[in-house]
């Protein structure tokens, strides 16, 4: 890491199976917005909130760091991938507040979905200490009940985008996000009945993809590159 920056760093984890353009606009929009130093992208090994991937760990790291080719502070971390442990983001955030500081931004991004589900975390109460949350919303999505936890963290803790910029964790923000409805499930799905991907992956992704044979790829699927 270049140690004249703040090293204020996001956080986008996920099974990345495969990782998208949506993915990729999230990481891109907090970096913009909150003037991040870094953006890390942490495929993870073992999900504890879902079904394990489809593809191996190395085919969805690799198509992780093909898609960050070329874009400025994007960094794709294999720590988790590296584990034979279940992933839980509060582990992943202390190894990287441990790596960048404690006085840098660290901010945790998530989408509306994953934090109506928050209180259900691993330690969920220790992430909020280590980090800030940027919690992507988009049209349709549904807000925290009022007699939810979530609801009440958001009466307690959120707040505009430059403060999180004033101390390292703690805070909330919830972005109107651009709308890129854009499902890995749905993309594998498509994969597989030969239907392309296109400018719903990163180029160099859709290749690795087509080179390796995921998602029940076939070769008579060319004609319609």
């Amino acid at each position: 890491m270049d140690k004249s920056a703040s090293n204020a760093t996001g956080v986008l984890g996920g099974t990345f199976d495969p990782i998208h353009t949506g993915h990729l606009r999230l990481a891109w929009e907090a970096k913009s917005r909150l003037s991040l130093d870094f953006v890390r992208l942490v495929p993870c090994h073992v999900p504890t909130h879902r079904e394990s991937p489809d593809t191996t760990a190395k085919h969805r790291l690799t198509m992780a760091e093909l898609a960050c080719i070329g874009v400025p502070g994007f960094e794709v971390d294999n720590w988790e991938i590296t584990r034979n442990d279940p992933s839980y983001s509060v582990s992943t955030l202390l190894h990287v507040r441990e790596q960048i500081g404690d006085a840098a931004q660290l901010v945790f991004i998530m989408g509306m979905d994953a934090f109506n589900q928050f209180s259900n975390w691993h330690e969920w109460q220790t992430i909020l200490t280590v980090a800030h949350l940027w919690v992507a919303h988009r049209p349709g999505n549904k807000l925290p009940e009022d007699d939810t936890t979530e609801y009440q963290l958001l009466q307690q803790l959120q707040c505009p985008a430059d403060e999180l910029k004033t101390c390292p964790a703690g805070k909330i923000h919830v972005h109107e996000t651009t709308a890129l409805d854009i499902s890995a499930t749905k993309l594998r799905q498509q994969i597989a009945e030969g239907i392309t991907p296109r400018f719903l992956l990163p180029d160099a992704v859709w290749a690795y993809i087509q080179q390796n044979k995921l998602y029940g790829y076939r070769n008579e699927n060319r004609s319609n590159d």
